[in-house]
């Protein structure tokens, strides 16, 4: 039920924060900057220092708030998965699938979303029991792709992270993902410090997400 509630909620919010950063404060700062723009969903990255304190500390300050939901993101190993599980994540992200990764996320009950390129790696995730693939880069697949993995696997859930951005976000979607990831474009006036102009990205990609789906 835990599994399910998270899933249904990612796809709700649609549009995921891939946040990064020099420093926790940096990422934590990024993370409040999205969230007061209206993004619910952080995929906080262990690139990131000590990126499962920074996690812990997003949980405990966002508790109250039942739609933001805060993961963890470059997530190579199962003893980084369980850290982060431990740290408050209540999703895993990984930039290839790891089995061992999938089995501690089952056992704890957390979605596990791994990056595929191909329908072999698709397929074997899937087997492990994955319910979302991060289908990773994005960019070097493009919109298209989703309807040639979607022939043979038509239970697809797929999440594209990397080239996703305002532009080309309606025709992700149209294509039939469940959610995006999104994080450069979003992040890049954090780099100086601009975090306010982090919320009103945010806030744009919010009201573009809203406008596809018609709310």
């Amino acid at each position: 039920m835990k599994k399910m509630n998270i899933l249904s909620k990612l796809k709700q919010i649609g549009v995921i924060a891939v946040v990064r950063g020099a420093t926790a404060d940096a990422a934590l700062n990024s993370s409040d900057a999205i969230i007061a723009g209206g993004m619910k969903g952080i995929e906080l990255t262990f690139t990131v220092p000590n990126a499962d304190q920074a996690i812990a500390k997003l949980v405990e300050k966002y508790r109250s708030d039942s739609e933001v939901v805060i993961g963890a993101g470059t997530v190579l190993d199962a003893v980084t998965a369980r850290l982060a599980i431990m740290a408050g994540a209540e999703f895993i992200v990984s930039p290839t699938f790891d089995l061992e990764t999938a089995e501690i996320c089952n056992l704890y009950q957390i979605p596990y979303l791994p990056g595929c390129m191909t329908i072999t790696e698709i397929k074997t995730a899937l087997k492990a029991g994955v319910d979302i693939i991060k289908l990773f880069p994005g960019n070097a697949f493009g919109p298209s792709i989703i309807s040639a993995f979607k022939a043979p696997l038509p239970q697809l859930n797929i999440m594209p992270t990397g080239g996703v951005s305002l532009d080309n976000l309606e025709d992700w979607f149209k294509a039939g993902v469940v959610a995006v990831g999104v994080g450069g474009n979003l992040l890049k006036p954090a780099e100086t410090g601009d975090y306010e102009a982090v919320t009103a990205v945010a806030k744009q990609y919010v009201d573009k997400y809203r406008s596809i789906q018609g709310v």
